[in-house]
């Protein structure tokens, strides 16, 4: 059954990428549902989970310092190692590292997501099929952030692709991944507040300000909180 659930990922993945490959000409609009959906992630899915897993050992403020940690770890790769992206005379080398370290934190993400699942069902049918519906009930959305970030740190078409193909696959091996080794719950909720801050940054510091670069700021921002809202909604749904 989570093998399933696994492949069903791989499917909701590749279509939000194709999706966002086929509408490559409104990306500003894919940019700020991606910006809002990214986001949504962070403050919907990865910091309650991460509060709900690692809450039994570390108390709030613990736990919010490893997302301030996620954060300021992406942040210092992102600003310093990659020679200051923000600058618009940035070499073509300094935009392909920057778009390969959104994508590869994003994938890992749905690496996770996976674990997540196969983990769930090693407690019980009825927990690994509501894990996964929320895995699911966002896997459109991670496909379409992945090929946001290529694109928008100037990648082809072709490189977006192939960074979907990964993200796609990585449910589906993370799932695979649990029948070898297994996580407590404390260890997953300080991995998942360490990628909520991998996401916040991702969202607020990246895809955000570009998706409101140089375009109408209503239509935009209202795509902003389409992004949030479609995550928040789907989230609680699939829990209910």
């Amino acid at each position: 059954m989570a093998l399933v659930l696994g492949f069903a990922a791989v499917v909701a993945t590749l279509l939000g990428g194709l999706f966002a490959l086929r509408y490559q000409d409104k990306l500003h609009l894919i940019l700020g549902f991606s910006a809002g959906a990214v986001l949504g992630v962070a403050l919907f899915d990865l910091l309650p989970e991460a509060f709900d897993l690692a809450g039994k050992d570390y108390s709030a403020p613990t736990i919010t310092l490893f997302v301030a940690v996620g954060f300021f770890a992406f942040m210092f790769l992102n600003r310093v190692l990659l020679l200051h992206p923000e600058d618009e005379a940035m070499s073509p080398h300094g935009h392909h590292r920057q778009g390969t370290l959104g994508a590869a934190s994003l994938s890992l993400h749905s690496f996770l997501d996976g674990v997540g699942i196969g983990l769930a069902f090693k407690v019980s049918t009825t927990v690994g099929v509501v894990v996964a519906a929320a895995v699911l009930a966002h896997d459109f959305s991670d496909g379409i952030n992945t090929v946001s970030v290529i694109l928008k740190n100037r990648g082809k078409g072709i490189r977006a692709l192939r960074w979907l193909l990964l993200d796609a696959v990585a449910p589906l091996l993370g799932v695979i991944s649990t029948y070898f080794f297994t996580l407590t719950d404390t260890q997953l909720g300080i991995l998942l507040s360490l990628f909520c801050g991998f996401f916040l940054y991702i969202g607020a510091s990246d895809l955000l300000p570009e998706s409101h670069h140089r375009h109408p700021k209503v239509l935009t921002g209202l795509m902003n909180i389409a992004g949030a809202s479609v995550i928040w909604l789907a989230i609680h749904f699939a829990t209910l």
